[in-house]
């Protein structure tokens, strides 16, 4: 069955391409957000600037401390019963449960402890190596950035991404 190119991201890392599938299911409002950034540009160039082995890959500020975010209001939470694994993309945020902007993160490894608390809003389904590769620190000193995201549907020959 054909995969839905509106509901995939490209995200191309100097290392190779990663796609992630969109769970607008359980996060409608983070998705549209995620994609509504993407086609804008907003997440082209940006370092990922946190990044903990065993853990997480955090990205999305363009400002490249973890102080930043888009210039659009935050998003009300949209928690779930999606786990905190392997691959799982989440929103982060301050301690204000509703404060998810344009940061996220990539989990290396199981982080259960995060779930119900922070909105989980796709999953990478190829390329994690690429997410592996990342440099690692808090910050790296000299960190990986996102060559480029796109949502599938904009990139030509997507559909020979997905899986």
């Amino acid at each position: 069955m054909a995969q839905d190119p509106e509901n995939f991201l490209i995200v191309t890392l100097e290392s190779g391409p990663v796609v992630i599938k969109l769970r607008p299911d359980v996060a409608p409002g983070h998705v549209a957000r995620i994609k509504e950034l993407a086609r804008e540009g907003f997440y082209d160039g940006i370092v990922f600037h946190r990044v903990i082995p065993g853990f997480m890959a955090q990205g999305g500020d363009p400002s490249g401390t973890g102080s930043g975010g888009s210039k659009k209001p935050n998003l009300n939470a949209e928690f779930s019963e999606v786990p905190h694994v392997r691959g799982v993309c989440s929103m982060a945020r301050t301690p204000n449960p509703n404060s998810a902007n344009s940061q996220f993160f990539i989990c290396f490894d199981n982080a259960t402890f995060l779930d119900r608390q922070y909105t989980v809003w796709g999953e990478v389904v190829s390329g994690m190596e690429h997410v592996d590769a990342l440099p690692k620190g808090e910050p790296p000193r000299d960190p990986g950035k996102i060559v480029s995201m796109k949502v599938a549907a904009d990139v030509p020959n997507a559909a020979d991404l997905l899986p």
